[in-house]
């Protein structure tokens, strides 16, 4: 029964970055039947230490890339693009019909902006949200908290990815627990295999 649930879910990310990128592939890796990406970047040498792309999709759309290594894992899963930039206003129209947001993005400001946005104009819409990303060790700081529909990955004690460094294990981590939160949303009820 849990894969067939999985095989009808969708699920929106917006970022491809880090936390995205392993966020889209362990949905992926888990039979998510659709997913939505959304990203106007490229791919970048100097990312690929934690994110899910290789060396010879430097340059591509971030968006492209990662649909195509997620059809080098499962060819079946429906994948919609969306290269563009997310605006204030409007960050909530490619995910209007999914079942799940995850909040992947770079900077602090959108974020913030980002989670008002799917909370206010889709009140009924779970997120899944990251913070805390940056540094090494102390995995045991990693926290889920849940306000209403928001679910929030953290570490509140975490340095600012402004002073320090982003790590492919810890970004692994929270990209790992979004989609096993995404999935414990997904199958809240449900019986198991």
């Amino acid at each position: 029964m849990v894969r067939e649930r999985l095989a009808r879910s969708s699920v929106g990310i917006a970022g491809l970055g880090g936390l995205g990128s392993n966020a889209a592939m362990a949905l992926a890796r888990a039979g998510i039947g659709r997913l939505v990406l959304v990203d106007f970047d490229v791919v970048e040498q100097k990312n690929l230490d934690r994110q899910a792309f290789g060396l010879g999709q430097v340059g591509s759309k971030k968006t492209t890339a990662m649909a195509e290594n997620i059809a080098a894992v499962d060819p079946d899963i429906k994948v919609e693009l969306h290269d563009l930039r997310l605006e204030g206003g409007r960050m909530e129209v490619p995910f209007t019909d999914v079942d799940v947001v995850v909040e992947a993005l770079d900077s602090a400001e959108t974020k913030a902006v980002f989670i008002e946005e799917i909370l206010l104009k889709l009140p009924k819409k779970p997120i899944v949200a990251a913070s805390g990303v940056a540094g090494y060790g102390k995995s045991e700081g990693i926290r889920l908290r849940r306000t209403g529909n928001l679910y929030l990955v953290h570490d509140d004690d975490a340095p600012s990815s402004d002073d320090a460094v982003l790590l492919a294990p810890r970004v692994g981590l929270f990209a790992h627990m979004q989609a096993n939160t995404v999935l414990e949303i997904l199958l809240e009820g449900s019986d198991g295999d």
